[in-house]
């Protein structure tokens, strides 16, 4: 038993759990920069890992009427044929040389994206907290199947995207529908996606068992904890700290020398205290104004 890999999955455990985001786009990285697994195997073993994780937080927003069910099967049928396909893609149409290094760098470029789409995502928070909510849905099959398809994609190459591309691209698409709805029909269609994902690798991966159960036991009590302290943590805190980490990863990924790492991360939490500092005088105004 390594209890480092079990450390390792109750931290990333725990950040699911608080802030609906960063599975895979943590965990991956953590395997193949600090345990030296090699990027198939991290992508597999990250995967199955997953698929126990996520029925977790989606079973809770069921239970609340927080899931739009039209959305999550359109999302599936674009995201689960692609995920399931993309594996064997990958394994047909590159060489075993090279296919280490293709993962390495896709899982690199998703991570940037993840780092975009977090703050996209800030931004579009901010502004719907403006918009009026309309009681009826409008939904677009065509546009949503297409970002099922690209996410599923993305996350049978890289296992990033199920939390955080798709979430996003479903704000874009549906300005209408509530914060709840958003968070519990992505974790909803991340169940079969991340499914499909898994299965893939499984027939035509790299999955380490012994790897995957280590990493739960330190995933799933942390996940449940994580969830229930998620009202109560300094969310700017922790998505500030998440971005910064998955931008230090993808640098790091991508093969840049540790000192432009340094002062890339150094930059952002530069940026990062005067936001927060700010966030916490506003909120504690109006805090105040309202007392």
């Amino acid at each position: 038993m390594d209890w480092h890999l079990v450390l390792a999955g109750g931290l990333v455990g725990f950040v699911v759990g608080l802030t609906g985001m960063g599975g895979g786009a943590l965990m991956t990285p953590i395997l193949v920069l600090f345990f030296k697994v090699d990027p198939l195997t991290a992508v597999s073993s990250d995967l199955v890992a997953s698929v126990a994780m996520k029925p977790v937080g989606a079973a809770v927003h069921q239970r609340r009427g927080t899931v739009d069910l039209r959305l999550v099967r359109l999302l599936c049928y674009g995201s689960v044929p692609a995920a399931f396909c993309s594996v064997l893609l990958l394994r047909l149409l590159t060489d075993p040389a090279s296919l280490q290094s293709v993962i390495r760098g896709g899982l690199a470029v998703a991570l940037l994206l993840a780092v975009s789409t977090v703050v996209v995502r800030g931004i579009i928070v901010r502004i719907r907290v403006r918009e009026p909510k309309t009681g009826t849905l409008a939904v677009r099959p065509v546009p949503t199947v297409l970002v099922g398809f690209v996410g599923g994609l993305v996350v049978g190459v890289t296992s990033v995207g199920s939390g955080s591309l798709i979430i996003v691209a479903l704000m874009l698409l549906y300005p209408s529908l509530t914060m709840a709805r958003l968070v519990g029909t992505d974790l909803m269609q991340a169940i079969p996606l991340v499914g499909s994902a898994a299965l893939g690798h499984l027939l035509f991966g790299n999955v380490e068992f012994h790897l995957t159960t280590t990493l739960l036991l330190g995933a799933l009590p942390a996940v449940y904890l994580g969830a229930r302290l998620s009202s109560r943590a300094p969310a700017g805190l922790i998505r500030s700290a998440l971005l910064i980490v998955l931008m230090a990863s993808a640098l790091k990924l991508l093969g840049a020398p540790d000192t432009v790492v340094l002062w890339v991360s150094a930059g952002m939490i530069a940026v990062a205290i005067p936001l927060l500092l700010v966030r916490v005088r506003r909120t504690s105004g109006s805090t105040a104004g309202s007392g």
